[in-house]
Protein backbone atom coordinates (compact mmCIF):
# COMPACT_ATOMS: atom_id res chain seq x y z
CA UNK A 1 0.00 0.00 0.00
CA UNK A 2 1.35 3.24 -0.05
CA UNK A 3 2.84 5.46 2.19
CA UNK A 4 1.33 8.10 4.33
CA UNK A 5 3.82 10.76 5.52
CA UNK A 6 2.01 14.15 4.68
CA UNK A 7 -0.95 15.39 2.97
CA UNK A 8 -2.80 18.52 1.65
CA UNK A 9 -5.95 17.96 0.24
CA UNK A 10 -8.98 19.14 -0.17
CA UNK A 11 -11.44 18.49 2.34
CA UNK A 12 -15.49 17.25 1.91
CA UNK A 13 -18.03 17.21 4.16
CA UNK A 14 -20.51 14.10 5.01
CA UNK A 15 -22.74 15.84 7.46
CA UNK A 16 -24.48 12.72 8.97
CA UNK A 17 -23.52 10.81 12.09
CA UNK A 18 -23.99 7.02 12.17
CA UNK A 19 -22.65 6.29 8.67
CA UNK A 20 -22.90 2.54 7.88
CA UNK A 21 -20.91 0.72 5.73
CA UNK A 22 -23.60 -0.38 3.74
CA UNK A 23 -24.33 3.32 3.16
CA UNK A 24 -20.75 3.65 2.33
CA UNK A 25 -20.73 0.76 -0.38
CA UNK A 26 -24.04 -0.99 -0.56
CA UNK A 27 -23.99 -5.02 -0.42
CA UNK A 28 -24.69 -5.57 -4.29
CA UNK A 29 -20.96 -4.76 -4.98
CA UNK A 30 -19.44 -6.69 -2.75
CA UNK A 31 -18.90 -9.87 -4.80
CA UNK A 32 -15.88 -8.71 -5.48
CA UNK A 33 -12.53 -9.34 -3.18
CA UNK A 34 -10.19 -7.13 -5.24
CA UNK A 35 -9.20 -3.91 -4.20
CA UNK A 36 -9.58 -1.45 -6.49
CA UNK A 37 -12.97 -0.59 -8.62
CA UNK A 38 -14.86 0.60 -5.70
CA UNK A 39 -15.04 4.29 -6.13
CA UNK A 40 -17.79 4.56 -8.77
CA UNK A 41 -20.17 3.13 -6.26
CA UNK A 42 -18.93 4.74 -3.45
CA UNK A 43 -21.96 6.37 -1.29
CA UNK A 44 -24.33 5.01 -4.29
CA UNK A 45 -27.60 5.10 -2.72
CA UNK A 46 -27.00 8.80 -2.18
CA UNK A 47 -25.08 9.64 -4.84
CA UNK A 48 -27.31 8.36 -7.69
CA UNK A 49 -30.89 8.71 -7.96
CA UNK A 50 -31.13 5.42 -9.30
CA UNK A 51 -30.54 2.29 -7.59
CA UNK A 52 -27.15 0.69 -8.84
CA UNK A 53 -26.44 -2.77 -9.24
CA UNK A 54 -22.94 -4.13 -10.53
CA UNK A 55 -21.86 -3.78 -14.10
CA UNK A 56 -23.98 -0.50 -14.41
CA UNK A 57 -22.27 2.79 -16.68
CA UNK A 58 -21.84 4.99 -13.85
CA UNK A 59 -21.19 7.93 -15.69
CA UNK A 60 -24.74 7.37 -17.23
CA UNK A 61 -26.58 7.34 -14.00
CA UNK A 62 -28.60 10.70 -12.56
CA UNK A 63 -26.30 11.69 -10.39
CA UNK A 64 -27.74 13.80 -7.21
CA UNK A 65 -27.35 17.27 -7.21
CA UNK A 66 -27.36 17.49 -3.72
CA UNK A 67 -24.88 15.29 -2.44
CA UNK A 68 -21.36 16.73 -1.41
CA UNK A 69 -19.54 14.43 -3.60
CA UNK A 70 -21.13 15.17 -6.69
CA UNK A 71 -20.62 19.21 -5.92
CA UNK A 72 -18.00 20.88 -8.35
CA UNK A 73 -16.39 22.09 -5.27
CA UNK A 74 -15.42 19.26 -3.57
CA UNK A 75 -14.27 17.18 -7.11
CA UNK A 76 -10.67 15.56 -6.64
CA UNK A 77 -11.25 15.81 -2.24
CA UNK A 78 -8.75 13.79 -0.44
CA UNK A 79 -9.87 14.39 3.73
CA UNK A 80 -13.00 13.17 4.26
CA UNK A 81 -15.27 15.33 7.04
CA UNK A 82 -17.34 12.91 8.68
CA UNK A 83 -19.62 12.93 12.24
CA UNK A 84 -19.52 10.69 14.86
CA UNK A 85 -19.50 6.71 14.92
CA UNK A 86 -18.70 6.62 11.07
CA UNK A 87 -18.45 3.16 9.83
CA UNK A 88 -20.71 1.81 11.94
CA UNK A 89 -22.48 -1.45 10.74
CA UNK A 90 -21.57 -4.57 9.32
CA UNK A 91 -17.30 -5.51 9.44
CA UNK A 92 -17.05 -5.17 5.52
CA UNK A 93 -13.57 -4.43 4.33
CA UNK A 94 -15.03 -2.81 0.94
CA UNK A 95 -15.72 0.01 2.79
CA UNK A 96 -12.21 1.94 3.40
CA UNK A 97 -11.53 -0.21 -0.08
CA UNK A 98 -14.10 2.23 -1.59
CA UNK A 99 -12.85 5.07 0.33
CA UNK A 100 -9.46 4.68 -0.69
CA UNK A 101 -9.96 3.83 -4.23
CA UNK A 102 -12.12 7.08 -4.45
CA UNK A 103 -9.06 8.79 -3.61
CA UNK A 104 -9.50 9.73 0.16
CA UNK A 105 -6.63 9.23 1.94
CA UNK A 106 -7.29 10.28 5.48
CA UNK A 107 -11.00 10.78 7.35
CA UNK A 108 -11.38 13.28 10.44
CA UNK A 109 -14.34 12.37 13.01
CA UNK A 110 -15.24 12.78 16.32
CA UNK A 111 -15.13 8.87 16.70
CA UNK A 112 -15.04 5.69 14.33
CA UNK A 113 -16.70 2.18 14.45
CA UNK A 114 -14.05 0.32 16.07
CA UNK A 115 -13.59 -2.65 13.01
CA UNK A 116 -14.07 0.15 10.44
CA UNK A 117 -11.25 2.02 12.19
CA UNK A 118 -8.77 -0.45 12.53
CA UNK A 119 -9.89 -1.49 8.87
CA UNK A 120 -8.22 2.11 7.72
CA UNK A 121 -4.84 1.33 9.09
CA UNK A 122 -4.87 -2.01 7.53
CA UNK A 123 -5.76 -0.28 3.49
CA UNK A 124 -3.62 2.94 3.85
CA UNK A 125 -6.15 5.35 5.19
CA UNK A 126 -5.72 7.25 8.04
CA UNK A 127 -8.88 7.87 10.24
CA UNK A 128 -8.48 10.75 12.67
CA UNK A 129 -10.29 11.42 15.53
CA UNK A 130 -10.62 15.00 16.82
CA UNK A 131 -12.99 16.22 19.50
CA UNK A 132 -16.98 16.97 18.72
CA UNK A 133 -16.45 21.23 18.55
CA UNK A 134 -12.95 20.92 16.95
CA UNK A 135 -15.03 19.12 14.36
CA UNK A 136 -17.93 21.41 14.26
CA UNK A 137 -15.58 24.40 13.74
CA UNK A 138 -14.03 22.18 10.52
CA UNK A 139 -17.34 21.55 9.10
CA UNK A 140 -18.28 25.51 9.62
CA UNK A 141 -14.93 26.91 7.96
CA UNK A 142 -15.06 23.82 5.13
CA UNK A 143 -19.12 25.12 4.07
CA UNK A 144 -17.84 29.04 4.41
CA UNK A 145 -14.54 28.63 2.00
CA UNK A 146 -14.67 27.26 -1.01
CA UNK A 147 -11.36 24.78 -1.80
CA UNK A 148 -11.12 24.16 2.03
CA UNK A 149 -8.02 22.75 2.56
CA UNK A 150 -5.89 20.84 5.40
CA UNK A 151 -2.46 19.92 5.97
CA UNK A 152 -2.14 16.22 7.78
CA UNK A 153 1.02 15.54 8.76
CA UNK A 154 1.52 11.90 9.99
CA UNK A 155 5.04 12.12 11.54
CA UNK A 156 3.68 15.06 13.89
CA UNK A 157 0.42 13.80 14.39
CA UNK A 158 -1.01 17.50 13.71
CA UNK A 159 -3.77 18.37 10.90
CA UNK A 160 -3.33 22.10 10.36
CA UNK A 161 -6.28 24.53 8.95
CA UNK A 162 -5.67 28.32 6.51
CA UNK A 163 -6.02 30.05 8.95
CA UNK A 164 -2.98 28.45 10.70
CA UNK A 165 -4.94 26.55 13.78
CA UNK A 166 -2.85 23.21 14.36
CA UNK A 167 -4.91 20.21 16.23
CA UNK A 168 -3.14 17.08 17.47
CA UNK A 169 -3.91 13.91 17.30
CA UNK A 170 -3.47 10.31 18.57
CA UNK A 171 -2.67 7.29 16.91
CA UNK A 172 -1.32 3.48 17.89
CA UNK A 173 2.68 4.10 17.48
CA UNK A 174 2.71 0.22 15.77
CA UNK A 175 -0.27 1.73 12.87
CA UNK A 176 1.62 5.14 12.74
CA UNK A 177 5.19 2.73 11.46
CA UNK A 178 3.26 0.63 9.09
CA UNK A 179 1.24 3.63 7.37
CA UNK A 180 4.45 6.17 7.10
CA UNK A 181 6.04 3.19 5.34
CA UNK A 182 3.58 1.65 3.46
CA UNK A 183 2.88 -1.87 5.08
CA UNK A 184 0.47 -3.45 5.31
CA UNK A 185 -0.29 -7.30 6.79
CA UNK A 186 1.20 -8.79 3.54
CA UNK A 187 4.19 -6.01 3.46
CA UNK A 188 5.02 -6.66 7.37
CA UNK A 189 5.25 -10.33 6.46
CA UNK A 190 7.43 -10.02 3.18
CA UNK A 191 9.95 -7.96 5.72
CA UNK A 192 10.62 -11.42 7.23
CA UNK A 193 11.01 -13.47 3.76
CA UNK A 194 14.63 -14.11 4.20
CA UNK A 195 14.08 -15.75 7.36
CA UNK A 196 10.82 -17.45 6.28
CA UNK A 197 12.73 -18.99 3.58
CA UNK A 198 15.37 -20.09 5.90
CA UNK A 199 12.78 -21.99 8.03
CA UNK A 200 11.62 -23.55 5.40
CA UNK A 201 14.73 -24.85 3.85
CA UNK A 202 15.68 -25.65 7.18
CA UNK A 203 12.56 -27.46 7.91
CA UNK A 204 12.61 -29.58 4.75
CA UNK A 205 16.58 -31.07 5.56
CA UNK A 206 14.86 -31.61 9.56
CA UNK A 207 11.26 -33.31 8.29
CA UNK A 208 11.49 -34.20 4.56
CA UNK A 209 8.46 -36.47 4.64
CA UNK A 210 6.95 -32.90 5.35
CA UNK A 211 7.50 -31.68 1.94
CA UNK A 212 6.93 -35.08 -0.30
Amino acid sequence: MDKFTRLDGLVAPMDRANVDTDAIIPKQFLKSIKRSGFGPNLFDEWRYLDHGEPGMDNSRRPLNPNFALNQPRYRGAQILLARENFGCGSSREHAPWALEDYGFRAIVAPSFADIFFNNCFKNGLLPIVLSADKVDALFREAAAQEGYRLTVDLEAQTVSTPSGQVFGFEVDSFRKFCLLNGLDDIGLTLQNADKIRAYEDRRKVEAPWLFA
